[in-house]
């Protein structure tokens, strides 16, 4: 997602973002899929976990409950840019050079 975020803003969607683009779509469709829960909430369950919770191993509570509200904005922010550069890159295949409206 970073990687993501990083291309996005310095204009380079190419081969590699689209690598990090797979990614991040598959681990957003198996979260969708799973019902909105991490896959491996039911093994840190059964490993003792009451609440299944994997990420707050490593992340502070508060950022671990709130990911999925943190991420969403990221990911349409990342779609945003790759979508922007694409167009733009458009724009330089075809000669097309941006002109602002006068008006």
């Amino acid at each position: 997602m970073v990687y993501l975020l990083y291309a996005g803003f310095r204009g380079k969607t190419d081969k590699r973002a689209a690598a990090a683009a797979a990614v991040v779509a598959g681990e957003t469709l198996i979260f969708v899929g799973n019902g909105f829960q991490c896959p491996l909430t039911p093994l840190a369950r059964r490993l003792g976990d009451p609440a299944g919770s994997v990420t707050d191993i490593y992340l502070p509570r508060w950022f671990a409950h709130n990911l999925p509200a943190i991420h969403v904005p990221l990911l349409v922010l990342a779609v945003a840019l790759h979508r922007r550069n694409l167009k733009n890159q458009g724009r330089h295949q075809t000669g097309q050079q941006h002109r602002p409206q006068q008006c």
